[in-house]
């Protein structure tokens, strides 16, 4: 019979016991979603409050992430930006990478990839005491949420339903996010509100 030193069983009834209370903080589908005031590139304050009305997407990023990259250099986050944008969804993608960790970056550096990367968000936010994605619960890079106008969260979860870093699985791939905003936009109830994240680890 194996036995386990008395360290290991500590830690891991700690860790049992620390899952249900990160779960209980993870915003919920149903529930008004968490509000918050974020930095943009500009240096201006930017409020959930100030969205009212609007449906809203939160995409959160880092660029140095192969999963975040995919979606990006084989075109389809960019894609999905500019028909959000275009259909008067409010676009908003937050890094909460913190100072020092992988994916933080300066306005200039942040200007400079959305740009090659031909990105059509409406905002870009820095969340780097990671207030705001502990809020949401936001797990990975992307990890992706959909507010409805009234405020209320609707999506939580990943972008796509492959699970990989590679270009080529794109094609093949349910587009979560897609679909949940063109059944919003009928107003019809999303029919896959939740969905399992994937990507890098938020960089807190």
């Amino acid at each position: 019979m194996r036995t386990y030193s008395p360290l290991v069983v500590v830690t891991a009834l700690l860790l049992a016991l620390g899952a249900p209370a990160a779960a209980a903080n993870e915003a919920k589908i149903g529930d008004p979603a968490p509000t918050f005031t974020l930095t943009d590139l500009d240096g201006e304050a930017r409020s959930l409050s100030d969205l009212a009305g609007k449906t809203v997407v939160l995409e959160w990023t880092n660029h140095e992430c192969p999963f975040v990259v995919k979606h990006y250099d084989g075109g389809n986050m960019p894609r999905q930006q500019a028909t959000a944008t275009a259909a008067d969804v409010v676009w908003v993608v937050v890094n909460s990478s913190a100072p020092g960790k992988q994916g933080h970056v300066t306005a200039d550096e942040a200007r400079r990839i959305q740009a090659d990367w031909n990105a059509s968000q409406t905002h870009y936010l820095f969340d780097a005491e990671g207030t705001v994605g502990r809020a949401y619960g936001a797990k990975t890079t992307p990890h992706m949420y959909i507010i409805d106008p009234d405020g209320v969260l609707r999506y939580n979860g990943a972008i796509d339903s492959i699970p990989s870093a590679k270009i080529a699985d794109l094609e093949a791939a349910e587009q979560y996010v897609e679909v949940a905003l063109a059944e919003l936009a009928a107003g019809e109830p999303v029919s896959r509100p939740l969905t399992q994240p994937y990507g890098c680890s938020v960089k807190y």
